[in-house]
């Protein structure tokens, strides 16, 4: 059975419309990289929220999600790797399956690379992946790169942990963290400047201040964060401004109908949680409108 209104993300914006969704009576999953993926997941302190001071962004994020799941919310750690937006159900596809939805509510924020190392693109798919659940077992006992400082990116080395030996992180911070997977070394203060290899992954090039040396790996999994809005899963199927910000109409919804986009990915002039928030409930009352038969009016076009 389809799902009434699958969300993607869930930040801030993608926690509040699961509220309203699910409160809503909508059958009702987020998909989502997990608490600490997002701009809001990575704030240590968080004191501006209303209801909410002094508070750790994960934490904030958390309380949303149980409520949500209070509701009736599922959430589902799940990296989304494409989209069918044409058509009654809409098609999500994860690296594990795909979801039918009648409605689809995007909130993926602005985390978004507007680059990619030299390298990468070529080989995704050939030793590079940003998904260590997808693509770990393929790496049993292969020396493999973790390349990241967030939480996200320790969480993803723990579960790599389990297959791949050697096992580097490659981190910008001074000091490893506290909570290395076992087995696994830290290259503090340091950079990726470059994926090696022609048909797959032979190393990568770690730049240490001025100084820059070769190592040797069969995997590279990336997990670096940028201030552009997060589309690439989208694949086109959505008209953008010239920044890559997904357009809406005043009911929250894209150009495709039953298809709704809320929080930083629309780039608010304002960026703070609570906007988010607020837009993410605007999107799932007009979810349900849509659902219930009050279709709101074709979205916006692109840019001639």
């Amino acid at each position: 059975m389809p799902e009434d209104v699958v969300i993607i993300g869930g930040g801030p914006a993608g926690s509040t419309a699961a509220i309203y969704a699910a409160r809503g009576g909508l059958k009702t999953l987020v998909l989502d990289k997990g608490t600490a993926a997002g701009a809001l997941g990575m704030a240590g302190r968080v004191d501006n929220y209303p209801g909410s001071p002094q508070v750790a962004g994960e934490e904030l994020i958390r309380i949303m999600r149980e409520q949500a799941q209070s509701f009736g919310a599922r959430f589902r750690q799940e990296r989304v790797t494409g989209v069918s937006l044409e058509g009654k159900l809409k098609l999500i596809y994860t690296a594990s399956d795909a979801v039918e939805a009648r409605a689809v509510i995007i909130a993926t924020g602005s985390m978004g690379r507007a680059n990619a190392l030299p390298g990468e693109e070529a080989l995704i798919g050939k030793g590079v992946s940003y998904c260590a659940t997808c693509d770990g077992a393929f790496f049993r006992g292969k020396a493999v790169a973790v390349v990241g400082d967030s939480a996200e990116a320790l969480e993803e080395a723990r579960l790599l942990a389990r297959f791949a030996a050697p096992l580097y992180l490659v981190t910008r911070k001074k000091e490893p963290p506290a909570a290395l997977p076992e087995g696994a070394s830290a290259i503090t203060k340091a950079t990726v400047s470059r994926i090696l290899g022609e048909k797959t992954v032979t190393g990568i090039v770690v730049r240490q201040g001025s100084l820059e040396k070769n190592l040797a790996v069969q995997g590279v999994f990336i997990y670096l964060y940028g201030n552009r809005p997060v589309t690439g899963f989208l694949g086109g199927a959505l008209p953008t401004d010239r920044y890559g910000c997904l357009m809406v109409d005043e009911n929250m919804q894209t150009a495709i109908p039953g298809v709704f986009a809320a929080g930083d990915v629309l780039c608010p002039q304002v960026k703070q949680a609570v906007v988010a928030a607020a837009e993410g409930c605007r999107a799932a009352m007009q979810a349900i409108r849509f659902l219930s038969g009050e279709n709101a009016s074709l979205g916006p076009q692109p840019d001639e």
